[in-house]
């Protein structure tokens, strides 16, 4: 049974980048030839060093202004990508590379307030997930971040089947 749904950023939000090169906070945006591995904050994949072009921007994955509104750098890629779309579990290819993707997963209430943390470590992070889901009523949605740099990956919401009908 799903318990989850990952959310990327959208590629109508990633095209409203592109086209204006500005981001949400009137930054103007740099693409750069990637040094890093990411990952794509649309498809979620990684990028490959010195090949992939991306774009750096500032980006808030909240709704309300509070203490932790958390706007920070994430990067997409500059080529057209297509969404993340196996959204039922985690992106494999972050979830494989526990060295370069060290994961936190932080929970948010529905007023997002955080009332969860969790580092993945050695777990495996889609049998993580569903056991705060199934285990922290209070916790909304989660963010997973690098637990390192403390960037931005992806939303993950609860799942109802009946929300998809």
């Amino acid at each position: 049974m799903n318990k989850f749904k990952i959310v990327p950023l959208s590629k109508t939000y990633a095209q409203k980048i592109k086209e204006t090169m500005t981001d949400d906070f009137g930054h103007q945006l740099i693409e750069t030839v990637a040094n890093g591995q990411g990952p794509c904050r649309v498809s979620l994949r990684p990028f490959v060093k010195g090949v992939d072009k991306r774009i750096l921007l500032t980006h808030s994955p909240f709704n309300i202004n509070n203490a932790y509104y958390q706007p920070g750098p994430v990067f997409i890629n500059s080529e057209k990508v297509e969404e993340y779309n196996d959204v039922h579990r985690f992106p494999p290819e972050i979830k494989a590379d526990k060295i370069a993707f060290p994961i936190t997963l932080i929970g948010y209430s529905k007023e997002q307030q955080m009332v969860s943390t969790k580092l993945v470590g050695d777990a495996d992070i889609d049998e993580l997930i569903g056991e705060i889901f199934d285990n922290q009523p209070g916790v909304e949605y989660l963010h997973a971040r690098n637990a390192q740099a403390c960037c931005f990956i992806c939303k993950i919401e609860r799942f109802n089947e009946a929300d998809s009908q």
